[in-house]
């Protein structure tokens, strides 16, 4: 069983930044695609970013160019950099790993983050 804990989120006035941490209980971001996603409330959970092992990036169109998804196998950590942040961003975010064929798929608990003046 692996356990991932997110870190980072708050409050944030529009315009802002803020880094989003995954950090995992065991190595497995240089062996499994990690990605983050994000619920606002009465909102389906949307997929916001994801890395593959090979490294290759994915973003959701409301995202590309303010968000950077990065990681740190050394440190079992993936990382979500977000800038520009508008109100629309506002919701929890999630961090989740998965392995190539979704037998093996985690979540983390979530971290709010709220965008507001």
């Amino acid at each position: 069983q692996v356990q991932l804990v997110e870190s980072g989120g708050g409050l944030v006035r529009p315009g802002g930044s803020l880094r989003l941490s995954c950090a995992a209980s065991r190595s497995i971001f240089s062996s499994y695609i990690a990605g983050w996603y994000r619920q606002a409330p009465g909102k389906q959970r949307e997929q916001v970013a994801a890395v593959t092992t090979g490294g290759t990036t994915y973003y959701a169109d409301s995202v590309k160019g303010r968000f950077t998804i990065s990681r740190d196998n050394a440190k079992n950590t993936v990382y979500l950099q977000m800038n520009s942040l508008k109100p629309e961003d506002t919701a929890v975010y999630y961090c989740n790993a998965h392995d190539l064929y979704n037998v093996y798929n985690y979540w983390g608990q979530g971290t709010q983050v709220t965008v507001s003046s």
